[in-house]
């Protein structure tokens, strides 16, 4: 689905950190690779961390998240989100989707927080999440949450490199997590990022992700902390990887712009989203989203197999957090936008390593479950 590229770049940053013996976590390369993510989203500070989740998890803990309190986020997300919320005790209240492209509703998001209040209940942090590589509306959201006096935690993990009204992905919020997770646009083998602008913030998740040690000549410890930093080696790859980062988003770009190509007589079928960048907003097309509707006479499952029988991976949409078992007790907001697109919905191979000639097979077996060679 979304393979890592990896080359001759990251080999040589491997052997560059492992000889400088700096092989635990910190060292110069977790400095510099900080450096280089505030360079890229706009932002003064950044926490590299050992995923996406952990960055959530700290920010989190930073804002107020604890038993009692609530936390407003998408529902149409993968299940890190949510976690990040349960490892802190609070509530979850789940928000649905704008049909478009998958992403929160931003006025739904901000009714539920409005909900809540006059419930006498305290949210202490929004979360929306950037889909499959393309910001949420954070112009609304943005404003409408300062008016409320809650905190938005962007939770960027998809969209490295794209854009909102040309500010980076990462640059909205308080805060904002991205995932470098073997299958984003861009890796470190495993790993995640915090930034914000509020040094505050990050040099509290910065002591907690080191076990909360005080500062001693021994080993001390006055709070529970987490073993969430980034090693020096996976920075030192993420540096490789961020080099590239625009080429990636380049051959996404293409490679989403060839599906459309071949998809364009087949009536009912949608893209999520779009790759065209209008008035400094464009996705990082990380992975391209196919609706398949209602008139091709095919659904999300028989899709999906025939690809596999083909020894194609093409997977469901993210199955939204109110439909999962281990939430299904758990307060939403739902205006079935999301859980039509999980019914209907699929992404295709987007690696950037991609061939075009492996996109050609899998446009070919797309279009042969359709009776459309």
């Amino acid at each position: 689905m979304s393979k890592a590229t990896v080359g001759p770049e990251e080999e040589e940053a491997l052997i560059r950190a492992i000889r400088s013996g700096w092989v635990t976590p910190l060292g110069p390369e977790v400095d510099a690779f900080e450096a280089e993510i505030c360079a890229r989203t706009g932002r003064r500070h950044a926490l590299a961390l050992s995923s996406g989740t952990a960055a959530l998890h700290l920010a989190l803990l930073e804002l107020g998240a604890k038993p009692g309190v609530c936390v407003v986020l998408s529902s149409m997300t993968f299940a890190a989100t949510a976690n990040a919320v349960a490892y802190t005790g609070a509530e979850a209240v789940f928000v649905d989707s704008r049909e478009s492209d998958g992403n929160v509703d931003p006025e739904m998001m901000l009714e539920t927080v409005r909900v809540l209040q006059s419930e006498g209940r305290e949210v202490v942090a929004a979360i929306p999440v950037d889909l499959f590589g393309r910001c949420v509306e954070y112009d609304v959201l943005d404003i409408g949450l300062a008016k409320l006096r809650v905190p938005m935690l962007a939770d960027a993990a998809e969209s490295l490199g794209a854009t909102f009204n040309g500010r980076a992905a990462g640059a909205y919020g308080r805060a904002a997590a991205f995932s470098f997770n073997g299958n984003k646009i861009m890796t470190t083998s495993g790993g995640g990022m915090l930034v914000s602008d509020d040094s505050e913030l990050i040099n509290r998740a910065r002591y907690l992700s080191a076990q909360a040690r005080q500062q001693a000549p021994w080993y001390e410890h006055t709070e529970i902390g987490y073993n969430y930093r980034m090693s020096n080696i996976l920075a030192a790859i993420g540096r490789a990887q961020l080099a590239k980062l625009d080429d990636f988003i380049v051959r996404r770009r293409a490679i989403r712009q060839m599906y459309v190509d071949a998809f364009s007589d087949i009536d009912g079928l949608r893209f999520l989203g779009s790759a065209e960048d209008i008035d400094g907003t464009a996705e990082n097309c990380w992975l391209t989203a196919i609706d398949l509707g209602t008139e091709i006479g095919v659904n999300a499952d028989e899709m999906v197999a025939h690809l596999d029988a083909n020894d194609i991976e093409g997977r469901h949409l993210w199955k939204p957090m109110h439909m999962q078992p281990l939430w299904k007790d758990s307060r939403a907001f739902i205006n079935g936008a999301s859980e039509t697109l999980f019914r209907r919905g699929i992404t295709l191979p987007s690696g950037s390593g991609l061939t075009s000639s492996e996109i050609e097979q899998v446009i070919g077996a797309f279009r042969s479950k359709l009776g459309r060679s």
